[in-house]
């Protein structure tokens, strides 16, 4: 083994939550090292920019809390801390303007992650953070201290305090693979189990239809689900569906199927109709239309959605040139979809799961392991798409950094 590296603090991962950290103790004067197995710091932050990158959303705070969920009382105090506001601002202090898109969502200028990762590491740099590659933590030996597989070997770290910033288990293949998992329960700290969320689900659909629709959009749909329902967009797959309003009840679509081996989706096509104004376009005669041609000139119907509508009727064994038009209508706005298991959750955006939020003090530190902070996706909570999954990432990290300078200032 190598000589033993020692350290004011250790940062075990080089994503949003793990490098925030690390800019909170290196301010507060700590000689920090980052640590990171991938060959390349924040990979999965850099996919996430490729097609712009949403950083926050610009909703009031109630609404913007509200989607956390159960978590949402844990989280409070670092996304008031670290949220929206804070998080545009220390953006435009690296150069790096934000601006409100007609959504509500929170993109730089420069959309993509790289020119705002760039500038971020310059000034980590600057502050005296060191960043290590391809050094893959593996635990602890028995003395406490870290140890690291490095490419010359392993390596053990005495580190005064040290912020966990794995992430979860979604797109392993850029480094959150959620292998450490396995460590901390073996010092018994609670792990709750990891899942997928943000994420495709299943359907089952026939043969034909996948073959012709995967990848079609269904666009301006609305989906159901229980009392909850979403405005938006979805993507038929081969497997069954995925898509922006889709997340946005996967938590729900998820446990759903969990609790119950199966989740009854209802989707409406043409949600901007009335029931009595679909009723009236279909009221009108056939003639020698196909029933395609007909629907998508009487309900404006896309040829996915007239598609689902088919393959709706087949499972449940309507004819729908037989049905009369508030029949059809009814259908139009209520397409059931049965959904009967989650994509891969190496495939899901995010996870939920991870470490129980009970085991972690104010300051971010795990109970059962004094010095040990947690930060980012490895904690239990989870939340949609649109800005809040990074906004608790870096919040949730700059208040691990914070803890962990506070407990090394009183130590």
């Amino acid at each position: 083994m190598a000589d033993i590296l020692d350290i004011d603090a250790a940062v075990i991962g080089a994503g949003p939550a793990g490098l925030m950290a690390a800019e909170q103790l290196a301010r507060g004067g700590l000689r920090v090292t980052v640590f990171d197995g991938m060959g390349a710091p924040a990979r999965k932050f850099l996919l996430a920019g490729r097609g712009g990158l949403n950083l926050t959303h610009s909703e009031a705070k109630p609404d913007f809390l509200s989607r956390y969920g159960a978590a949402q009382a844990r989280l409070a105090p670092a996304i008031e801390a670290f949220g929206p506001q804070q998080l545009r601002a220390w953006a435009d202090d690296l150069g790096q303007r934000t601006f409100v898109g007609s959504s509500g969502r929170v993109f730089p200028v420069a959309m993509k992650a790289s020119p705002l990762l760039r500038a971020w590491l310059r000034r980590l740099d600057a502050q005296g953070v060191q960043l290590r590659l391809k050094h893959r933590w593996t635990g602890w030996d028995g003395e406490g201290r870290l140890l690291v597989d490095t490419p010359d070997g392993s390596r053990a770290i005495a580190a005064r305090a040290t912020v966990l910033a794995l992430g979860g288990a979604s797109w392993p293949r850029l480094g959150s693979d959620g292998s450490w998992s396995g460590l901390l329960a073996a010092k018994g700290i609670t792990i709750a189990p990891l899942r997928p969320a943000n994420c495709g689900f299943v359907a089952e659909w026939s043969a034909l239809f996948a073959d012709k629709y995967q990848g079609a959009p269904l666009k301006n749909v609305a989906l159901s689900f229980g009392t909850r329902t979403v405005r938006g967009e979805a993507v038929i797959t081969r497997e069954g569906i995925e898509g922006g309003a889709i997340y946005a009840i996967s938590a729900l679509l998820r446990d759903a199927i969990l609790a119950n081996g199966e989740a009854k989706l209802s989707i409406a096509l043409r949600p901007d109709l009335t029931a009595d104004d679909l009723v009236a376009r279909l009221a009108k005669p056939k003639g020698k239309q196909s029933l395609s041609t007909y629907l998508r000139k009487t309900a404006g119907l896309p040829p996915a959605g007239i598609g689902l509508l088919q393959e709706a009727a087949h499972v449940s064994g309507v004819a729908l040139a037989t049905l009369p038009p508030d029949q059809l209508a009814a259908l139009i706005n209520a397409v059931p979809v049965r959904l009967v298991g989650t994509a891969p959750i190496e495939k899901a955006i995010s996870t939920a799961g991870g470490i129980a939020l009970d085991e972690i003090d104010a300051n971010y530190m795990l109970h059962k392991l004094p010095g040990v902070f947690a930060a980012g996706e490895m904690l239990d909570w989870e939340a949609p798409t649109g800005g809040y999954l990074l906004t608790a990432c870096f919040a949730t990290g700059a208040e691990a950094g914070r803890g962990a300078l506070r407990w090394l200032q009183r130590s």
